[in-house]
């Protein structure tokens, strides 16, 4: 207190006087009341005016100087540590491929595609003003309009000529391609603004997924890649087996379908929200936007959602452009909801495989699937408003909102569970409802003598002739009807386990007709199902996108139900024309099977390849009465053909056996 009442009395005496007097002045900063705080001139605390002794200043003087030390080259010590891993995993990266590259060739996939994002981060820096001053000369109107009708007449040349040559062995070919030209005259025909049509974004969409398909299905590079990249799927979702066995248990995930599909979605859910939250789909997502978008010339927001498709669903590709939903037109909307009925999101891709079907054709299916969106929605509800999205920039997507990759997981999760429980829900509801439905159309049809009359049956009377010209063989088209019946009028769930089952009934090597019946359909119908099957277009799918969008938009309620039904039926005609694609470019891979080698040992299951070579058997069997049946082609002159027939004829009735 004293020393307080003096600093105060030798201020107040300055003031009084007026006079200036430095030395006391530094008598006032130098007397501190005991026990207060000094900061320096940054505003940092000094502690009280006793403070630590000389000798625990001078010990705590070497840890402060480390400390700002290191701040000061804390970039430095950053670049080295990043080296240091940088070296470590080159070690292990090359050591993992000299002693086992095929067992390192996920490691090496994923590596080159790391260097390839960096290398052209690093390049768009370094050279992306440069290579946009090379091609300002291409913005003259002349030069492009030029430009334009070469690429096209190059274009129409290379189709007819590669029509006229890859036909000439498969002319079946060539009725898939009638079947395009038929899909895009009926889309036309029902077009909303027939003058307005942009060929432009038709034909490039169009182009785009032929040539995405060639890379896919015609090239060994493409074909192995979406193999191995199919294969790489299956053995990730069978990491689902590991959390549904203990919670479920072992039988219940073996035996009920349940609990084998359902909890998938739950897995992959998971996993999605966890790569959103990184910022990975995003990336990959504005990265093919935009190449769409500048190929195509659709606007950045429509882009932009058909193309979230590809790994969303068709109610959360929306969310992607919220912001913008309020001003879009209706030929925007329209592609917008023409993308969500025209694709599959990631989380169902999963439950899909899990049933046996091809993964690399549900995966190629569904990214094919996103520029032929675009195209046929532009030649459905084509541009005939001012759109307030032409920027090429795109638009910007933010990453995830939670704030830890735990957190995203456990709310892609809990997200999962819903969707798990609607796909549940469907199912019962529908397989009841279509089960009912059978019952109900044998009863009418009994009353006039019509027997086994199904729902499915009429399917496959009336789209007999629309799968015929996707290249169904005209044997397997009734069976092909059915499942894309079912999937348009039910659910692709339902339509996708038959699929599964008719598959299984071929590996197993189930003879192909019983009592008449047909028991399983060709590699190459399946092929084509996979595509045409892959998409929400089913009349149930209404509800769910007008319930989606009008909780985004509610003010624009009634431009959603304008366009709904007319975007559910553009994106069933994007599966029919991908699959009519895979139709034209699918081809027998691999060498058939040595049948002469294979039943030359004893084989005592049926298998596929057991039913194709046991059938080759038969049909070169000739019977001669009482002799010996003789055999021609590949088993003549064989000693163990007649072995070989006895033990083909124990597995499988013809009359070759008798």
């Amino acid at each position: 207190m004293e020393k307080a009442s003096g600093r105060q009395s030798i201020a107040l005496s300055t003031v009084e006087t007026g006079t200036e007097n430095p030395g006391l002045e530094l008598m006032e900063k130098e007397v501190e009341p005991e026990g207060s705080n000094r900061t320096d001139t940054q505003g940092h605390s000094l502690g009280d005016g006793l403070g630590p002794s000389t000798h625990q200043r001078t010990r705590q003087w070497p840890f402060s100087k480390a400390r700002s030390f290191c701040k000061t080259h804390a970039s430095l010590f950053k670049k080295i540590l990043l080296g240091l891993l940088c070296l470590a995993y080159a070690a292990y990266f090359l050591a993992a491929c000299i002693l086992n590259f095929q067992r390192a060739l996920a490691l090496f996939v994923i590596t080159c595609l790391v260097i390839f994002v960096l290398v052209y981060s690093f390049l768009k820096k370094l050279l992306g003003k440069k290579l946009t001053r090379c091609l300002k000369p291409f913005e003259i109107s002349r030069l492009r309009v030029w430009m334009k009708w070469v690429f096209a007449g190059v274009s129409l040349v290379g189709l007819i000529l590669w029509l006229a040559l890859d036909t000439a062995q498969r002319p079946e070919q060539l009725i898939s391609f009638a079947g395009i030209c038929m899909f895009i005259l009926i889309l036309f025909a029902c077009s909303k603004h027939h003058s307005a049509v942009s060929w432009r974004t038709v034909f490039w969409g169009l182009g785009l997924q032929f040539v995405f398909g060639i890379l896919v299905i015609r090239t060994d590079l493409g074909y192995s890649a979406f193999q191995w990249l199919g294969e790489q799927v299956q053995i990730f979702l069978n990491y689902t087996v590991a959390g549904s066995s203990f919670v479920f248990g072992d039988t219940l995930v073996k035996d009920v379908f349940a609990f084998q599909a359902l909890p998938i979605i739950i897995f992959f859910g998971c996993v999605m929200s966890i790569v959103y939250y990184l910022g990975l789909v995003q990336w990959v997502v504005q990265k093919v936007a935009w190449f769409l978008q500048i190929t195509m010339g659709t606007t950045a927001t429509e882009t932009l959602a058909v193309t979230g498709n590809i790994f969303v669903g068709m109610t959360e590709a929306p969310l992607l452009i919220r912001p913008y939903l309020g001003d879009m037109t209706l030929s925007e909307i329209h592609a917008v909801m023409t993308g969500g009925f025209a694709t599959i999101s990631g989380t169902v891709l999963g439950a899909f495989i899990s049933f046996g079907v091809d993964a690399s054709s549900l995966i190629s299916a569904s990214v094919m699937a996103a520029p032929c969106a675009l195209a046929l929605s532009k030649l459905a509800y084509p541009e005939v408003e001012e759109s307030k999205f032409k920027s090429k920039e795109g638009v910007k997507l933010p990453r995830g909102k939670e704030r830890n990759v735990l957190e995203a997981a456990s709310n892609g999760a809990t997200d999962a569970i819903g969707l798990a429980a609607n796909v549940a829900a469907n199912l019962v509801a529908f397989l009841a409802v279509l089960a009912f439905i059978n019952a109900a159309l044998s009863w009418l049809g009994e009353l006039v003598d019509i027997q086994g009359l199904t729902f499915q049956v009429i399917c496959s009377y009336l789209l007999r002739p629309m799968v015929f010209m996707m290249g169904v063989e005209w044997t397997d088209c009734p069976m092909v009807a059915e499942m894309v019946g079912i999937k348009f009028f039910t659910n692709e769930f339902v339509a996708y386990q038959q699929l599964s089952q008719y598959k299984n009934k071929r590996l197993s090597g189930v003879e192909e007709w019983i009592e008449g019946e047909k028991q399983w359909i060709s590699v190459r119908a399946e092929i084509i199902t996979t595509f045409s099957l892959c998409g929400f277009a089913n009349l149930s799918s209404i509800g769910i996108t007008l319930g989606g969008l009008t909780s985004i938009v509610p003010h624009r309620k009634s431009d959603l139900s304008k366009v709904v039904v007319r975007a559910l039926f553009t994106g069933a005609c994007v599966s029919l024309i991908s699959a009519s694609m895979a139709g034209i470019l699918y081809v027998p891979r691999g060498a058939e099977a040595d049948c002469v080698s294979f039943l030359n040992t004893s084989f005592t299951n049926r298998t596929y390849e057991t039913y194709m070579c046991c059938r080759g058997l038969f049909q070169s069997t000739s019977l001669n009465g009482t002799n010996p049946p003789s055999f021609s082609g590949l088993w003549e002159d064989k000693e163990f053909s007649a072995m070989a027939l006895t033990n083909c004829c124990g597995l499988y009735n013809n009359t070759a056996c008798a």
